[in-house]
């Protein structure tokens, strides 16, 4: 159908037309490659360029061609010279006789009008106009219609605490993260993606600044959690004295499994796993709800605030309601990912 409506088209409208929908896609295709670092557009993209030469070429060799065109010949009879013409010479006056019929002169032929050639600039423009306007709609189309995205649930924020007042645990300790910034620095763009489920989006996000329980509200322990459909994950800090080595001891008597230590980002950690408690609440009638009961296994990565081990830590746990939990190269990756944006303890 393209090729027949380009062999259809006039010559003064075909070739704009060709030459600006080949810069336009030569340029852009370069541009994006040039962005992507793709050789391969690169080639495609200088294609429509020399294609693009081509035809300015063949358009710039039509105008010479038509600027020196020959004029057109005289016409017949208009440059005779009248000089030329011999003189009559007188005649013997002959016998009256009777003059013949005169014979019916034969008219000319009137000349046909020439016709108007068409307007060659006039069509280039036109066609430049037309095809401008169409190269335009193509390359701002995605910026101005609406996105696949229109439909899609939004990927869930968290919500601002600028005006929750914070405990005193919080203002006396310098560096003391809060759990709004736990919650912007967790719920990340990349997040599902570290979790091995790229096509799921946040439906939850939120962050606290409470207190350490039985600590009488003097110490911090902010946390911000984050779920999708399959996975939550938990970030919650803790500033204590309670070193990771500490901890690791501590493990032996208590209920964790599979433990493993490491080092994350220069800072001593430990990964174990543990279940998580179910509890459920009854907000019918005045009912007080279910007993405690033993939720999913979750996976734990517990790294020290700092690189000495003076006390205190981050911990990031994943769990999934199916039981399901991810490699533990996933918790690592988010570790890697959140902890540079949260500060380290200060002495």
């Amino acid at each position: 159908m393209l090729g027949l409506l380009l062999r259809v088209l006039p010559f003064w409208v075909r070739e704009p037309l060709l030459i600006v929908v080949g810069s336009v896609f030569g340029v852009r295709i370069m541009y994006l490659a040039f962005v992507d670092g793709e050789w391969v557009a690169a080639v495609i993209g200088a294609a429509f360029l020399v294609f693009t030469a081509v035809r300015v070429h063949t358009v710039v060799r039509v105008l010479r061609a038509r600027r020196n065109r020959p004029s057109a010949a005289p016409a017949d009879g208009a440059g005779t010279d009248s000089a030329a013409q011999p003189q009559p010479q007188p005649q013997p006056q002959p016998q009256p006789q009777a003059a013949p019929a005169p014979a019916p002169t034969a008219r000319r032929p009137a000349p046909a009008a020439q016709e108007k050639e068409p307007n060659a600039w006039g069509q280039a423009l036109a066609a430049v106009a037309v095809f401008a306007a169409l190269a335009a709609a193509v390359w701002l189309g995605p910026q101005l219609l609406p996105s696949e995205d229109v439909g899609r649930p939004r990927a869930a924020s968290c919500a601002s605490g600028e005006d929750e007042e914070l405990p005193s645990a919080y203002t006396k300790k310098p560096g003391t993260v809060t759990g709004e910034e736990l919650c912007e620095a967790l719920n990340r763009p990349g997040l599902a993606r570290l979790l091995g489920t790229p096509a799921e989006t946040a439906t939850t996000a939120y962050g606290t600044s409470g207190t350490a329980p039985l600590t009488d509200g003097k110490v911090a322990q902010p946390e911000a959690q984050v779920q999708f459909d399959t996975y939550t994950v938990n970030v919650s800090a803790t500033y204590n004295e309670l070193t990771t080595a500490q901890s690791v001891k501590l493990m032996e008597f208590g209920d964790e499994t599979d433990v493993r230590t490491l080092s994350v980002l220069g800072r001593p950690a430990v990964l174990f796993s543990d279940h998580t408690m179910r509890i459920e609440f009854d907000l019918g009638s005045g009912g007080s709800g279910g007993p405690v009961e033993q939720g999913p296994l979750a996976r734990t990565l517990s790294v020290a605030l700092d690189g000495k081990d003076r006390g205190g830590s981050y911990d990031i746990t994943v769990w999934s309601t199916s039981g399901t939990l991810p490699e533990d190269s996933a918790l690592l990756g988010i570790a890697e990912a959140v902890l540079p944006e949260l500060p380290e303890r200060t002495v």
